[in-house]
């Protein structure tokens, strides 16, 4: 299955995909924008065979959800409602500031860098939600 990673700014909204056999996972695009954003999601959905949504969830540091969570969870219902798929939630602290340390040996403009770092970040919560997922299957395989 195809899932489609959704790293949700304020600004900007980044976007990564993964490879039919799940195992890796690539970033797509960020969208900018806020007023046609779940429509275009919808339309990389079809377009690209999407099987599921992968939302990040910006906890604390400490697990627990904040403003920024709650935001995520909201934007997710909403796009529920545009897609008729099943939306995950994964864990995406650090996942920016891994994608900015990614990013820095490519000598890219301060401006380059802004414009690919959402839709790095969406390809590392999407890679973690692979490995976590292929983690539990293969637990369960062995018991």
């Amino acid at each position: 299955m195809r899932y489609l990673a959704i790293d949700h700014g304020s600004r900007r909204v980044g976007l990564a995909i993964c490879d039919a056999q799940e195992t890796i996972a690539s970033p797509l695009c960020v969208l900018n924008g806020r007023a046609d954003v779940l429509t275009r999601i919808a339309e990389i959905v079809e377009t690209e065979g999407v099987g599921a949504i992968v939302m990040g969830l910006p906890l604390n540091m400490d697990g627990s959800e904040g403003p920024q969570a709650g935001r995520a969870r909201a934007f997710a219902q909403r796009l529920a409602r545009h897609v008729d798929l099943p939306v995950h939630f994964q864990d995406e602290r650090l996942s920016s500031f891994s994608a900015g340390e990614k990013l820095e040996p490519a000598g890219l403009s301060r401006a380059r860098k802004r414009d690919l770092l959402d839709a790095v970040a969406a390809a590392e919560i999407l890679q973690s939600f692979l490995e976590e997922r292929a983690s539990r299957e293969g637990q369960q395989g062995t018991t």
